[in-house]
Formats: structure tokens, C-alpha cells, sequence
């Protein structure tokens, strides 16, 4: 199995994207290779290391790519103009075979893009999604779309609902995943015209698509475990997304300082130290890795753009698992049974 990381891509690259890589390489069993200007890479490879990337692991490879797609590019520009970009060289090996999963910090547009033109949709999708993990008690949770597609139509939604079941059952194990609508309220009547329009046609596909419809679900209440996955559109899901984010952290860094105050709070926060470091681990978003694309041909992961080299370590290790899982395989399995149906 070969990991292709765009070296080049996010906010901290190319430093994050290496260390993450080199940290993870030796808690997996497949190659990982990083793609981007080689003569750059070496030279961090050596600088933060003091070896030669050969000498880290034979595991660990370069695949050199001129040019860099920027975060303010015009997306389709970019993937048709960029073409020794490490983003379009990532994807044209993914195409060609040259590797099993292509993970990128970088421009979220220009992932779409790139996905869906160069590599290539499932028939039966009108959309790919990004589809990202998030805790919940002592569960987790599936946010689909979580910022790929800023406007939506029902069908879409509906399609995302069925790409989850697909994918919770498929790659979870969860056979009847409760799939839930994101909305300002639990009745059938709220919300906009793409939320209501939504409800009422997965109300009325749920069954004959196997979809677990459980309805209308409040923020509020994404995170009670009850709930395997939330369908919105990609703007929605976005802001939900950064939002839980930001409100982690506040609550994480509010902990902290509550309990290190002062000399007594300090003595008191010893014997509780356990249940505190479990409680941030649960918190802690970056150990759930990437976003998974579905609804496109081969394994693509949209990594946090503000990815440091843990998180990049993360998402390498879930990407190896996605692969050995066959994810997209069973998804595309799942739709060329539906169209076949159809055409009976």
C-alpha cells in the first residue's frame, strides 16, 4: 500500500506535512510518499532530522512536483493550470494506480475539484462530501457534508444520507446507523426550503435506500450518542464543524486553567488527573484525523488546513485503515447494486 501526502499542502506546511509523515511511518505498515519540490523537502528531511530521507525508512518516498496550489487560487484554474502541482501529481498517481489514498491539507475547493474531475465520481453520486468524524458520548459522530458543497438541492442531501449508511456500515460495523437532518428544531415544519424539502424526501426514500431516517436533529443533540451521523449542506456543515471545534478548545483550555489556578486547585487535580486526561483525549478533534471524500472513485482525505504534525500523523494511520477497510470499494459496490436494481 502506498499513502501519497501533498507535502505542499495547509497552513504549515511543508515542516507539519514531514514531521507528521516521519512520526506516523513507523506505527503503519504501508509506504508513504511525499509530494512536493524535492530539493525543499531533502532539506527539512535533513534539518530537522540531520539524515537523508533513505535513512529514516525505506518506507518513505519522494515524488517531486514543481509547483504549489495556493489556499487563494481559483480551484478548477488551479487543477487545469497547475498541472506539476503536488495536488494534481498526488491525483494523477492516485488515477494511474501509483497509490492507494491521497491526503492534502490544502485548498479545499481545488480537492473537489480535482476529485471529482480528475479522478473521477461514483456513478450514481451527483456530488462527492466530505465526510469528517467528530466525538460524541461514548460514541462518535459522522458530519457529512462537512464544507465541500456550499449550496445544495435535496437530492443531494439525500444522497449524503445514503453515502453514510454505506459507509458507518461498511467501514463501523453499524448496521442501522441513525442518520439525522441538521436543524433549528425537531419538527417536521422547520427549517428552510432545502431543509423541509429534504425531510420530506428522505422520509420517502428512506426505506426502499435502507436509510435509517431517525429526523430532524438540533445541534444540541448531534453529540448525545444517539445520533451515528448528521447530513447538512457543506456551508452549514462547515461552520458546525469549526464551531465544535472552537468550542473544544474553549473548554479545554478553560479546564486547565480552572484546575491550575492556584496551589490548592493544583493538589486538588492529582488524584483526578486520570479521568481529566481521558476527558481532553475524548475532546481532542485531531485524533480523528481527516475527512474522507465520498462519493469519488478512490480514497481522497481533505486533512485540516491548519493541520500540525500530529494531526497529520493521525490522519496518515486512518487513511491505512480506509484502504485496508476498502471504503470507496464498498460504496461503489453498494451503487452499481442500486442502478441495476433500477433498471430491472
Amino acid at each position: 500500500m502506498n499513502i501519497l501526502l501533498d507535502a505542499m499542502g495547509g497552513d504549515n506546511a511543508p515542516d507539519a506535512n514531514i514531521k507528521g509523515a516521519i512520526k506516523a511511518i513507523n506505527q503503519i505498515k504501508a509506504e508513504v510518499t511525499l509530494i512536493g519540490k524535492e530539493d525543499i523537502i531533502r532539506s527539512k528531511i535533513k534539518e530537522f532530522y540531520g539524515k537523508e530521507i533513505e535513512e529514516i525508512s525505506p518506507r518513505l518516498k519522494i515524488k517531486n512536483a514543481t509547483e504549489t496550489i495556493e489556499m487563494e487560487d481559483q480551484p478548477t484554474v488551479a487543477i487545469k493550470h497547475k498541472k506539476d502541482s503536488s495536488m494534481v501529481v498526488g491525483f494523477n498517481m492516485l488515477k494511474q494506480d501509483e497509490g492507494d489514498v491521497f491526503i492534502s491539507a490544502g485548498n479545499s475547493g481545488a480537492l473537489l475539484a480535482g476529485a471529482t474531475l480528475l479522478v473521477g465520481r461514483i456513478k450514481g453520486i451527483d456530488r462527492p462530501a466530505l465526510a469528517g468524524i467528530l466525538p460524541a458520548y461514548k460514541s462518535q459522530l459522522l458530519l457529512i457534508d462537512a464544507g465541500s458543497n456550499t449550496n445544495c438541492k435535496p437530492i443531494n442531501l439525500l444522497q449524503f444520507a445514503q453515502m453514510s449508511t454505506i459507509y458507518l456500515r461498511n467501514t463501523f460495523g453499524i448496521e442501522h446507523p441513525a442518520i439525522g437532518l441538521l436543524n433549528i428544531g425537531t419538527e417536521e415544519t422547520k427549517g428552510n426550503e432545502l431543509v423541509k424539502e429534504s425531510y420530506q424526501l428522505l422520509k420517502e426514500k428512506s426505506e426502499e435506500l435502507n436509510i435509517n431516517f431517525v429526523g430532524n436533529v438540533e445541534g444540541r443533540d448531534a453529540f448525545s450518542g444517539k445520533i451515528d451521523a448528521i447530513v447538512t449542506d457543506g456551508f452549514t456543515g462547515n461552520v458546525f464543524l469549526k464551531t465544535t471545534e472552537g468550542l473544544g478548545k474553549f473548554v479545554k483550555r478553560t479546564l486547565t486553567e480552572s484546575l491550575t489556578q492556584n496551589l490548592i486547585s493544583k493538589i486538588c487535580t492529582i488524584p483526578c488527573l486520570p479521568a481529566i486526561n481521558r476527558f481532553k483525549k475524548t475532546m481532542d478533534y485531531k485524533t480523528y484525523g481527516g475527512a474522507l471524500f465520498l462519493g469519488v472513485k478512490k480514497p481522497v482525505v481533505k486533512a485540516h488546513g491548519s493541520s500540525d504534525e500530529r494531526l497529520f500523523e493521525y490522519t496518515i494511520k486512518q487513511a491505512e485503515k480506509f484502504v485496508e477497510n476498502k471504503a470507496v470499494d464498498k460504496m461503489i459496490e453498494e451503487f452499481q447494486k442500486q442502478r441495476k436494481e433500477e433498471n430491472i
